[in-house]
């Protein structure tokens, strides 16, 4: 399994992630209950658009480790961000912070939600509160977009801003400022 694991990255660090999938899909076919095949596998899989797939093992993940906060986040950010299934993202999202109530990922990914529910307020609150426990520039680039919904302009160029002067390579952060006309 180690060297499975080694030679995906390998594939992922160089941007082939059709062979970073294939390599972890043929470790699980070996051990298909491995907790750290089925999570990269999963991870591999959105970047293909296999969402899935992505579903499909994380959710095997879950039953596997029901106490695995890192699979909840995943698969409920992915729902989020990528389909409209917002109540059962948002059911996964709240397992999550229930497991680890401190995370500024999951708090994040709790914002962003609340951010697709247009609940401006609740979404501002949380991003808030994950930007100040971690300044990620896609936590930024969240809390700018709620902001900017709000009608808090000035405000989210501010966030974006100072983000990019940090992380002006951050892709997330780049196609943000690029959707709102700032890049």
């Amino acid at each position: 399994m180690v060297f499975v694991e080694l030679q995906g990255m390998m594939y992922r660090e160089s941007g082939k992630f059709d062979e970073y999938f294939t390599v972890l899909d043929e470790g699980l076919a070996a051990e298909p209950d491995e907790p750290s095949l089925l999570y990269s596998s999963a991870m591999a899989a959105e970047q293909l658009g296999r969402l899935d797939v992505l579903e499909m093992r994380l959710r095997r993940l879950i039953e596997l480790q029901p106490d695995n906060a890192q699979a909840y986040n995943a698969l409920g950010y992915t729902l989020a961000d990528k389909t409209d299934r917002f109540d059962e993202a948002k059911s996964l999202l709240v397992r999550a912070l229930e497991l680890s109530p401190d995370d500024p990922v999951y708090i994040d990914s709790m914002g962003w939600i609340e951010f697709k529910l247009k609940d401006y307020d609740k979404s501002i609150t949380l991003l808030q509160r994950a930007y100040e426990l971690e300044r990620h520039p896609e936590i930024a680039a969240h809390l700018g977009e709620a902001l900017w919904a709000q009608g808090r302009e000035v405000e989210a160029k501010s966030v974006w801003t100072s983000a990019f002067d940090q992380f002006p390579d951050n892709d997330v952060l780049l196609e943000t400022l690029e959707r709102y006309g700032l890049d």
